[in-house]
C-alpha cells in the first residue's frame, strides 16, 4: 500500500513477513522487487550493499529499513539527490520515528516512561544476534531509545503491556534488543525472546508485536511532513483488551 507519493519521495506501508531486499539465503520475494517491478527508473537510485556471501544488490531508493517481521512505514527516495538529502537527515537524527510494540510483562509506577542508553555490539553466544547486554563483542555502538507505557495489564493469566517507543539511532534490532536488556522482550520476537508465543497466549500476536506507526522528516522544498502507518488490526485488539 502506498501511503504518499509526491516528486521526491514514494512511502509504503510494508507488511510484516516481507524482507526489504535480498539477504542472499533468501528466494523470497522482497520490497525491492516490488520497487524494481512498479518504480523501474528508481533501479539506480540508492545504494549497493555487499551481503555476508559477498553478493551485490542494489536496495533501490530505500533510505532506511526496517526487519522483516516489523511492519509499518518506509521511506524511498525517486533521485539520487533526494535519497542523499534523507540520507544526511538520518545520519545527523533530525528525523523522528515513532514505534508501536507489544512486550512481555508489566512496569513499575516509576519506570512507565524511561530511557534505555546501553550501546549494542554482538552478541557473544550467537552471530545472528545483537546484545546491549554486560558481554556485547566486537564495536559497542551509542544507542537511545526512548519509550512510554500507554497501557498494560493481563490476558490468559500473561501480563504484557502496550508502549509507544521513539529510537533516536538507528542501529540494526535496536527496539528488540533494548527492550530485551530490560526484560521486557517484543512479543513473538523468536530471536530475542525465550517465551514461547502463540495466538492463545499472546494478545492475538503470531507476528513480531512491532510496527513503524510514524516517521516525521523533512522534503526538499523545505517541508516538513509526517507520515502514519495505520495500526495493524492485531495491535488494536491488543490495546482495547489490555484497556
Amino acid at each position: 500500500k502506498i501511503l504518499y507519493e509526491d516528486e521526491y519521495i514514494l512511502t509504503l506501508d510494508k507488511p510484516s513477513r516481507l524482507l526489504v531486499h535480498g539477504d542472499g539465503r533468501s528466494k523470497e520475494e522482497t520490497l525491492s522487487d516490488w520497487i524494481n517491478e512498479n518504480y523501474p527508473d528508481l533501479k539506480e537510485v540508492g545504494e549497493e550493499q555487499t551481503l555476508q556471501n559477498g553478493e551485490i544488490i542494489k536496495r533501490p531508493g530505500i533510505v532506511h529499513r526496517l526487519d522483516k517481521d516489523t511492519s509499518g512505514v518506509i521511506i524511498v527516495a525517486k533521485t539520487k539527490e533526494v535519497h542523499a538529502y534523507l540520507k544526511e537527515q538520518f545520519q545527523n537524527r533530525k528525523v523522528q520515528k515513532i514505534y508501536n510494540a507489544v512486550v512481555w510483562g508489566n512496569f513499575s509506577k516509576d519506570k512507565m516512561e524511561g530511557v534505555i542508553n546501553n550501546s549494542i555490539g554482538r552478541s557473544a553466544s550467537d552471530f545472528r544476534k545483537w546484545s546491549a547486554e554486560h558481554g556485547a563483542k566486537g564495536e559497542l555502538r551509542e544507542a537511545v531509545t526512548e519509550y512510554e507505557v500507554l497501557v498494560q495489564g493481563e490476558n490468559n493469566k500473561e501480563k504484557f503491556a502496550y508502549l509507544e517507543v521513539k529510537p533516536k539511532t538507528g542501529r540494526t534490532h535496536q527496539i528488540r534488543v533494548h527492550l530485551k536488556s530490560i526484560s521486557h522482550p517484543v512479543v513473538c520476537d523468536k530471536l530475542y525472546s525465550s517465551k514461547v508465543c502463540n495466538k492463545e497466549n499472546c494478545l492475538g500476536f503470531d507476528r513480531l508485536a512491532l510496527h513503524a506507526f510514524s516517521i516525521q522528516f523533512r522534503l526538499p522544498d523545505n517541508t516538513d511532513i509526517t507520515i502514519e502507518s495505520p495500526l495493524p488490526k492485531e495491535f488494536e485488539d491488543a490495546k482495547k483488551i489490555l484497556s
